[in-house]
């Protein structure tokens, strides 16, 4: 019974940090996508910024399903994976730039735990 209990502890904590991360990347982008229309040329280009919105929407969505423990919120959270990660290399292609790698960190946590949520039980 102590390690069943353990594990659903594990489970909980994987799932509060994967919402945080979620929430996290959700507020980088949304701040990164005000950081590119300033700076303008590539940075604001229409489908890097309709990128970083998607990503931002789908990583709320995703911590909304998680945090009302919806039994769907394995399946929000691999697109999320899938999002952030394709977020993190469009903001990699923007250069050696500090706003740009620090999205692209935070999108590529972000995909990771969405990764691991996706493959919980649900």
């Amino acid at each position: 019974m102590a390690i069943q209990q353990l594990t659903l502890n594990q489970v909980n904590q994987e799932m509060q940090q994967c919402i945080q991360n979620c929430l996290d990347c959700h507020s980088i982008c949304l701040n990164t996508v005000g950081y590119c229309l300033q700076k303008g040329g590539n940075h604001a280009e229409q489908a890097h910024i309709r990128l970083l919105l998607d990503c931002a929407e789908i990583c709320e969505t995703s911590a909304n399903f998680m945090l009302r423990t919806s039994q769907l919120h394995t399946r929000t959270c691999g697109v999320c994976a899938e999002i952030c990660e394709r977020c993190a290399q469009e903001c990699d292609r923007m250069g050696n730039d500090a706003q740009m790698k620090a999205c692209a960190d935070m999108c590529r946590r972000c995909a990771e735990s969405c990764r691991q949520m996706s493959m919980a039980k649900a």
